[in-house]
């Protein structure tokens, strides 16, 4: 493995934290900095949000609104999502190909799970995300997040 690589390894696993750092923190306009200007966030099922304004307003009411109970009761949100077996599938200078598995909790405890499959590219030193699609697996009756 040549340097280059390690080094986008390295800021790739950086984007994908950031990713889901802010968004836990609903801080959904450093979210939408993990995308390139015109990168695209595709959740199946969904129309697919281009470019970070629209990745916001998409993401803006399933992050930021809790459901109705969570709301009627003296429950604090909580959003916390997990990251792992991150698997590199196509790795070279101009762009790479990742796949993960993603895990919510909430204030119900276990929310939803899925898969990400990305496609990330260099933007001065920084690999951001071109394109993420967005496959939830499962989700809790009572998900405060997954439709």
């Amino acid at each position: 493995m040549e340097l280059w690589e390690l080094c986008a390894r390295e800021r790739i696993r950086d984007t994908l934290a950031v990713y889901n750092w802010s968004g836990d923190a609903l801080r959904l306009d450093e979210l939408a900095a993990a995308f390139c200007d015109d990168g695209e966030l595709e959740v199946r099922g969904s129309v697919p949000a281009r470019g970070r304004e629209a990745i916001v307003d998409f993401l803006g009411g399933a992050v930021a609104a809790p459901n109705a109970a969570a709301s009627a009761s003296s429950v604090r949100r909580i959003v916390r999502h997990n990251v792992t077996n991150i698997r590199f599938t196509d790795v070279t200078p101009q762009q790479v190909r990742v796949a993960c598995y993603f895990t919510v909790y909430t204030e119900i405890g276990l929310d939803h799970y899925g898969r990400y499959r990305d496609v990330f590219v260099p933007v001065g030193d920084d690999w951001l995300i071109r394109h993420r699609f967005v496959s939830t697996d499962w989700s809790a009756p009572d998900s405060t997040m997954a439709r």
